[in-house]
């Protein structure tokens, strides 16, 4: 479970951004909060603001921290640049380090790990633990100078720093010389986060939960569910059905699981790109509607996927990351969540993580979102409420929660915002009609 994010110097953020999912204290809603210490933690947050504004850099910082921490073994060979993007609005925060810090719980221990980084160095790196309840130390790096507490790992962990290069994570090498403490830490990096997209500004975006065996249950049970006029739904891949009863086998033949991903990837695409591809893909999906035949009777009649809504497309690409973390626990981060979706199936999915009846495993939602009809639907806190805006001076984006503003009990949030009175939204000169 995430329990704080901070990260600074990275994009549109020159100052330090925290994103924290524990809760402030309020009375109202209690229920829905995840089982945490005395106070809980959130389910959900909701990143509103306006165009341009920095809400989507929220969500690929926190995607640069992991996708780099859990392949920084692999990908940063001696030579090689760190990939971070600093502040560039100014004179100096572009030759400055970029810092990021995850604290987290995973098997009842909470971690607390951080680094900081040019294109060039690794300038800090840390790592904590709480395994007996108190917070302890397992490693601390400036530059390439590493300490480590006294035990029986301490000399495993010296070896294992001096292999370490100037521009790789510590913390990365260690995980594959298996290091104990790093490795039960970085679990939580490779099993429990999951992105509604990729950020590395490529046309194919890889959707790495398409060989999850569930994939097409949720896909089936979601476009039944939201009320799409769908009935049922056959898969075909490469002129094989593949049963939706059932969770699909381990042993899927290779070139069946590339089907799967290309359909994946189809799924999440632009709405023209999605269309074209899954036309041509090796994955027939065919919705079945109901119609009146010639008798006037009730009929079912099947219309391939690829003539189905965007809205409706859009929802089958996000229902398998949705059902894998109500299933499995885990954190789930989706940048503009009503996108090209009825706002009340962006409420319905949002419901989903709020009710600790459906989420009994206690998943974590942070969505960027415009809808702000979220923001007085009875739906979420006020404390699952945050605000990103960008200063029209400095060009600096800042994100802050509705809690550092003063509401009282019934105010009406949503008229509140539109107003201007929370700030991220737009100074626009509207026309009268």
């Amino acid at each position: 479970m995430l329990i704080e994010f901070k990260f600074s110097n990275y994009r549109s953020f020159r100052s330090e951004g925290c994103l924290s999912m524990e809760p402030m204290g309020l009375s109202r809603m209690k229920e829905c909060l995840i089982p945490y210490r005395a106070t809980g933690l959130l389910p959900s947050v909701a990143l509103f603001g306006k165009n341009g504004g920095g809400k989507t850099n929220v969500i690929r910082a926190f995607w640069f921290g992991v996708k780099f921490i859990c392949n920084a073994q692999r990908t940063q060979h001696e030579t090689a640049s760190i990939p971070v993007q600093p502040f560039l609005l100014d004179d100096i925060s572009q030759n400055e380090p970029s810092a990021f810090e995850f604290s987290y719980m995973l098997d009842n221990i909470k971690y607390v790990y951080g680094f900081t980084a040019t294109k060039t160095a690794v300038v800090k790196e840390y790592l904590y633990h709480s395994p007996k309840g108190q917070k302890a130390m397992v490693f601390s790096r400036s530059g390439q100078d590493f300490e480590f507490r006294e035990g029986s790992e301490k000399k495993k962990r010296e070896l294992i720093s001096e292999t370490v290069a100037p521009n790789q994570l510590y913390f990365s090498v260690a995980c594959t010389m298996n290091e104990k403490a790093c490795m039960s830490a970085m679990r939580w990096f490779r099993e429990q986060l999951l992105f509604s997209r990729d950020y590395t500004d490529l046309s194919d975006q890889l959707i790495e939960h398409s060989e999850n065996p569930n994939m097409l249950q949720a896909i089936k049970r979601y476009a039944i569910e939201a009320d799409l006029g769908i009935q049922d739904m056959k898969f075909e891949v490469k002129s094989t059905e593949l049963t939706t009863a059932d969770q699909l086998p381990a042993d899927l033949p290779e070139d069946i699981i590339a089907a799967l991903k290309q359909f994946a990837k189809a799924l999440s695409d632009d709405p023209n790109a999605s269309e074209r591809k899954l036309q041509m893909g090796e994955v027939n999906v065919t919705s079945f509607h109901r119609g009146l035949d010639k008798e006037g009777q009730v009929h079912l009649y099947g219309l391939p996927l690829s003539v189905e809504s965007d809205g409706t497309r859009q929802l089958m690409a996000l229902a398998p990351a949705i059902e894998y973390v109500l299933s499995c626990g885990g954190v789930l981060l989706v940048d503009e969540l009503e996108n090209r979706i009825h706002p009340l199936l962006m409420q319905l999915i949002v419901s989903k993580f709020q009710s600790p009846k459906s989420n009994p495993n206690h998943a974590q939602l942070i969505f960027t979102t415009h809808n702000t009809e979220l923001l007085d639907a009875g739906l979420i806190r006020k404390d699952q409420i945050y605000f990103v805006d960008k200063d029209k001076t400095s060009g600096s984006s800042s994100l802050y929660s509705i809690s550092e503003f003063s509401t009282t009990t019934n105010e009406n949030i949503r008229k509140g915002y539109l107003l201007g009175k929370y700030g991220a939204t737009p100074d626009l000169d509207i026309e009268e009609v």
